[in-house]
């Protein structure tokens, strides 16, 4: 095993257990699209996998049959990440195929290039890119698998706009009503303890 596969499951790791500690617990409270809108802005960076066909990006000799398909494979997840967050910030019918079209092709994307790495040496020629495979494709891998989960168990349909905004008409009805019910008895209660000054004197 080389430093770099040891690197990537270390960091893989880290990820996972920041996820199972902060976010994991808490799915079921949140809403999918503030999950996954921040998922997606963090992929919308995988153009940087161009890095592996730039000069000076890798060092001479990397394999071709590896630095292609992880360049172009990492820039059409970029593109559908784009895509994604525009759809999913409209709430568009097709937000949620078009996660699943994203999230698919990103994971695809990741372990074939973790795969073709593997079986072309790739390590000893990554140089300034090391950091990609090192730090950045772990927490790729991460938010993939949290996507997943949003997508399978907490986004079943495309939310009805209407019955969201009656929603929360009926929370703020709620909030008002128990602010309204603070404030009477905080004003009875003033008012009783004027009542037992006065008696006290």
């Amino acid at each position: 095993m080389n430093i770099l596969t040891i690197n990537l499951l270390f960091s893989t790791l880290v990820f996972w257990t920041a996820a199972k500690i902060y976010l994991l617990p808490r799915l079921h409270e949140l809403r999918p699209r503030s999950v996954l809108l921040p998922i997606l802005l963090l992929h919308a960076f995988r153009h940087l996998g161009l890095m592996f066909l730039a000069p000076g990006g890798t060092y001479a000799g990397i394999a071709p049959q590896f630095a292609y398909p992880a360049a172009f494979g990492d820039l059409v997840a970029a593109l559908l990440a784009v895509a994604a967050i525009a759809a999913v910030t409209l709430n568009a019918r097709g937000a949620r195929l078009l996660m699943w079209v994203f999230n698919a092709e990103g994971t695809v994307d990741l372990i074939a290039a973790i795969t073709l790495a593997t079986v072309y040496g790739a390590a000893a020629h990554m140089g300034p890119a090391y950091w990609i495979p090192a730090f950045w494709v772990p927490a790729l891998l991460v938010t993939h698998y949290i996507a997943f989960i949003v997508l399978l168990k907490y986004w079943k349909e495309r939310p009805n706009p209407a019955s969201e905004s009656g929603r929360g008409k009926e929370r703020r009805a709620k909030e008002r009503r128990a602010k309204e019910r603070r404030i009477k008895e905080r004003r009875a209660a003033q008012r009783g303890h004027l009542g037992g000054s006065d008696i006290s004197r």
